[in-house]
């Protein structure tokens, strides 16, 4: 895969975005939900991650306070596996810690190991469960990272980004 860009989604990228959002998702985002997303600036941040011209991937935060919650991440499925949605939360984290962010959390449902993998590897851990929080009944785990300044924090993303190489 040729170089990744992280960049800001605007209402251009919609189309590419809810298209991924669809492929990700069983109950996904409607147009009218993530337009309304990305035009929150004061307390939103919504990137996207593109390959030439071609979004593969997006990452929505939420901020309040000292704490970000992350709305949503979804790669293309076409993209997967190939470190982008490590590189959207990367740079999310980065931009986090510059807002004023010291936490990170979000809810991941209970049958998707893969997102929990990545989560796990940025240093979120479960704390706890969410009965029925998605449509269709599934359950969310609820997951945190405290303290992303922290040293340790640090030398993790550190890390994660050297495994990640070049940006190709």
């Amino acid at each position: 895969m040729s170089a990744i860009t992280i960049s800001g989604v605007t209402r251009r990228d919609l189309r590419r975005v809810l298209a991924i959002e669809e492929a990700s998702f069983p109950d996904p985002w409607s147009d009218a939900l993530l337009r309304g997303e990305i035009e929150m600036l004061s307390s939103r941040r919504y990137t996207k991650a593109t390959v030439g011209r071609r979004v593969v991937g997006y990452l929505g935060l939420m901020f309040v306070d000292d704490e970000v919650h992350v709305n949503t991440l979804a790669t293309d499925p076409e993209a997967r596996g190939r470190g982008v949605a490590t590189r959207l939360l990367l740079d999310g984290i980065d931009a986090a810690l510059r807002l004023g962010g010291r936490h990170l959390t979000l809810e991941v449902a209970a049958s998707n190991e893969g997102a929990q993998s990545l989560y796990r590897r940025f240093g979120l851990a479960p704390v706890g469960v969410r009965r029925g929080y998605y449509a269709g009944g599934e359950d969310a785990i609820v997951m945190w990272c405290r303290d992303l300044d922290s040293e340790h924090e640090v030398a993790r993303r550190t890390g994660l980004a050297e495994s990640l190489g070049s940006n190709s």
